[in-house]
């Protein structure tokens, strides 16, 4: 559901940030680092508040929730989401970033590697596997983060990590280039992904290509451009119909409605019984004033968890 507020942005760029809230899918270009496509489409907004929910490297394209105002408040729970990419691996060649922005280190014969080679060797990613981290990324190891020691030429140990690949399947094969798409957990490495595959083959991969296709539960044919937003914003056309309602981020989630009289002592701290489910739920008021996240306890007590105060429409209607 779209929050129906028509804003329009200045031409000038001098007004003062403004309280803006909901959630703009954001199809991130290659080249730029997801920080400064935040701040871009913060500038556009004028937002006075906002983050986005787990960064893609420069050279990836793809989506990019940006949870402006009020909808930074689910973000951990965006970042925590299960992901999906599309990737391009170079077969026969490795790099010391494990992309193609870094320097060659080795290259070896690929002609040979059939489509029945790859098909053999796919399963051993499938499900739960442990991924080394690459040094050229943001994990941080004694304070310091491994891309800033990697490129000082120093290479560190790094423990293997847990992680689930939902899916991984072939989308072509132009030899040398091989593309797959992957669902996985949040923390899967692609580029140590394609270079454990190259490895498997026994003639080394990177990427040379990364676009993430989902940040469950969206997906980025709904995704926007930066140049889609300039272009709106240039025609003096408003912004703020782009954004989704903040309770979109949790529309995985069962929904739970509350009269009046129990909503408010739910917003004041207290716990109400309800006969629901245990887990986490979108709440509601009767008058379908998202509330915020909810948690059902076993024993049917029901507390506001965290409580979200959107302006606007205020969120969607329970489903």
């Amino acid at each position: 559901m779209l929050v129906m507020t028509m804003w329009m942005p200045s031409r000038t760029g001098g007004s003062v940030p403004r309280t803006v809230d909901g959630i703009l899918l954001l199809d991130k270009p290659e080249g730029l680092s997801s920080n400064a496509a935040l701040q871009q489409v913060k500038r556009l907004y004028q937002a006075r508040k906002a983050g986005h929910t787990g960064s893609l490297d420069p050279l990836a394209s793809g989506l990019l929730p940006i949870c402006l105002g009020e909808a930074t408040k689910v973000s951990g729970i965006l970042l925590e989401a299960v992901k999906g990419y599309r990737f391009a691996c170079r077969l026969g060649v490795t790099t010391s970033t494990g992309d193609a922005e870094g320097e060659i280190l080795a290259e070896r014969p690929a002609d040979g590697v059939s489509m029945a080679d790859i098909q053999v060797v796919l399963p051993r990613f499938r499900g739960e596997i442990q991924q080394v981290p690459p040094m050229y990324s943001a994990l941080k190891i004694g304070g310091q983060r491994l891309y800033d020691l990697a490129r000082r030429g120093v290479t560190v140990e790094r423990e293997p990590r847990r992680v689930v690949i939902y899916e991984l399947t072939v989308v072509a094969y132009q030899p040398p280039l091989l593309t797959l798409e992957v669902r996985c957990s949040k923390g899967t490495y692609v580029r140590s992904l394609a270079e454990d595959i190259g490895e498997a083959l026994g003639c080394g991969a990177h990427v040379a290509m990364l676009r993430r296709t989902l940040a469950q539960p969206f997906g980025v044919d709904n995704a926007l451009t930066l140049d889609a937003l300039r272009n709106r914003a240039d025609a003096g056309a408003a912004l703020d119909v782009l954004l989704l309602s903040v309770d979109t981020a949790l529309r995985q989630w069962p929904s739970l409605v509350v009269a009046a009289g129990p909503a408010r002592r739910l917003c004041n701290g207290q716990s109400v019984p309800v006969q629901a489910a245990a887990g986490q739920v979108r709440l509601y008021s009767d008058a379908e004033e998202f509330l915020g996240i909810g948690e059902v306890e076993p024993d049917g007590g029901l507390s506001l968890r965290r409580r979200i105060r959107v302006g606007g429409a205020g969120g969607a209607p329970p489903t």
